[in-house]
């Protein structure tokens, strides 16, 4: 049986999408799959820092479509995660040295030595997102809640639909406090917008820095909400339907819920 190709995508940058990519690949090893992560962000790379591998290196994903080497030679298998390995992005070209035909090419051949393969998709619309997409089965739309990054995940919903794919969606970075002050659009609002499937909502998390910034996966960290999340998603994709989606709450103190409840400041 031939592994499945899972698009990582965002309409914006900076919406967490690398983070939810490294996560969710991870999560899945964890749940016993042999999983290949693809940063495809040619030029820009960072999935290898976010993962702690960019001291380990050699082949990247142009030399794999361009035929300088095997898959296996580029794919750097993590220490602490069994049946985890990157396929880091070059660093020195740009995006236009790879063609939708080659990728697609190599894809098929990801499908015959992985259970999933993450292709961590640079964000927007223009070449580089049409050869993450060129060989996936399904689509993770990463969406924060503001109305920027709802306008443009739409637009990349609709090109996601037009290659016959069903995109769900990962609310990332929900602060409730903000949500019940009205400062940032509910989990809801982004949904009533977007209308696709539902695969997580992630909250706001400091240890995501702490973990980027030391290479650690986040859903090592059991005290991470984010990681948590990630981990329920992973679940979800892995077929394990009975998982509930768990909406980020916001803790209120004993003295918040009393002044509330008789009027004081």
């Amino acid at each position: 049986m031939e592994g499945k190709i899972i698009v990582v995508t965002s309409g914006k940058g900076g919406v967490g999408k690398t983070t939810a990519t490294s996560s969710i690949g991870a999560a899945l090893a964890l749940e016993g799959k042999r999983v290949a992560i693809v940063d495809m962000d040619i030029g820009l790379r960072n999935l290898d820092v976010v993962m702690g591998l960019e001291n380990r290196i050699v082949f990247n994903i142009v030399d794999v479509v361009q035929g300088r080497c095997k898959i296996d030679q580029a794919a750097i298998r993590d220490r602490r995660i069994d049946n985890l390995f990157l396929i880091p992005a070059s660093q020195s070209d740009n995006k236009d040295v790879l063609t939708t035909s080659g990728v697609e090419r190599v894809c098929n051949d990801l499908r015959k030595k992985f259970d999933y393969v993450l292709m961590d998709s640079p964000a927007g619309i223009e070449k580089g997102f049409q050869n993450s997409i060129v060989g996936a089965n399904e689509a993770l739309v990463v969406c924060t809640p503001d109305v920027s990054a709802v306008r443009d995940a739409d637009r990349v919903i609709g090109l996601l639909y037009a290659r016959s794919l069903e995109p769900r969606l990962i609310v990332n970075r929900i602060e409730p406090s903000r949500v019940e002050r009205g400062e940032m659009l509910s989990h809801e609002d982004v949904m009533e917008v977007l209308s696709i499937e539902l695969a997580g909502l992630v909250p706001m998390d400091e240890k995501v820095l702490i973990s980027s910034n030391t290479g650690t996966p986040l859903v090592l960290q059991n005290e991470s909400k984010a990681g948590q999340a990630f981990r329920r998603i992973a679940k979800r994709l892995n077929g394990e339907t009975d998982v509930p989606i768990e909406i980020p709450t916001h803790k209120t103190s004993m003295w918040n819920k009393i002044s509330k409840t008789f009027g004081l400041k």
